[in-house]
């Protein structure tokens, strides 16, 4: 047992001594975040500069983009610098605040797709409707809404486990997670497990099941509709449906791996599933939205090159 129970550093034991390997994972790295930063930010800058895109739809996918720049942030600096690191602690306030960061645009994703979604319902089932619900005063409610949840929930998460008293300092992760640290727990965490599972349901079950419920309404109306109308609604619901099922399977994954050691069944396929949900959406949703959407395609000339080419 630690003789200190609240250590000011935590370490990372799953980094190991990769060589001139290294190199190449970092470049690796810092490539994928180059393209996180371009795509997203391309996305923002082309919403917010055209008048005739400053509808609920393209502003709720900019809050998308400008999560994923939030919560890449919170992992790919760090990870870069573990890479080439020989030594891979990281101080108790560090840590606590990765947690944050990350565990908030993991929430907050869901958050916003089911604003998106709920947003996709009133177009469709309610189309006369729609303005005069989607004023820009429930646009800024539900964008509020969409973060504040999120970053008040994970407040009260991490609070509760910074005040546990640790054993240990090992994290088997590559990057701080809430669970690597309560399992360190000197003492019983019945307290953190409930309101984990709250947090759990609130967070990422319901924002999933209002989705669901969304598109079965959705589902609905198209069949009672012309082919024509029914073409225009998947057009618009398709890039927010792949975006939806993508991140819950990485989200998924991700839950699965944080109730397992890692440091037992550490394999490459296990890291890159501890990973996913911090890459994957990140890069592929803008790509979705980027290509598939004509009024974003043609102003963004990154994706209008990539569709050139």
């Amino acid at each position: 047992m630690e003789n200190e129970t609240l250590p000011f550093y935590f370490y990372f034991s799953l980094y190991k001594d990769q060589g001139h390997l290294k190199y190449v994972y970092f470049l690796v790295m810092l490539t994928v975040y180059s393209a996180i930063i371009v795509f997203n930010v391309s996305i923002i800058v082309v919403v917010m500069k055209e008048k005739s895109l400053h509808e609920p739809m393209y502003i709720f996918i900019s809050c998308l983009s400008f999560n994923s720049l939030y919560g890449t942030a919170g992992l790919f600096p760090r990870l870069s610098i573990d890479i080439l690191s020989d030594s891979h602690m990281i101080s108790r306030p560090a840590c606590f605040t990765q947690i944050y960061v990350i565990y908030t645009y993991s929430v907050s994703e869901l958050t916003i797709l089911a604003v998106m979604a709920y947003d996709r319902y009133v177009a469709i089932c309610q189309p006369l409707r729609y303005h005069s619900i989607m004023t820009v005063r429930t646009r800024v409610l539900l964008i509020v809404g969409a973060f504040t949840w999120p970053f008040f929930s994970i407040a009260l998460v991490i609070t509760l486990s910074a005040r546990l008293p640790l054993c240990g300092r090992a994290i088997t992760r590559l990057y701080c997670s809430n669970w690597s640290v309560v399992r360190l727990s000197c003492v019983p965490t019945v307290s953190n497990n409930a309101l984990g599972w709250f947090v759990l349901v609130t967070s990422n079950f319901l924002p999933s099941g209002f989705i669901l419920y969304t598109y079965i309404r959705i589902l609905v109306v198209c069949q009672r509709s012309s082919a024509e109308f029914r073409g225009k609604a998947l057009q618009t619901c398709l890039p927010h449906i792949v975006t939806f099922v993508t991140y819950s399977i990485t989200v998924f994954c991700d839950i699965v791996m944080n109730r397992f050691e890692l440091d037992q069944i550490t394999s490459i396929l296990a890291l890159i599933f501890s990973l996913e949900f911090l890459v994957v959406p990140p890069v592929l949703n803008p790509l979705i939205y980027g290509l598939t959407l004509p009024e974003i395609r043609k102003r963004n000339q990154v994706f209008s090159h990539a569709v050139l080419k």
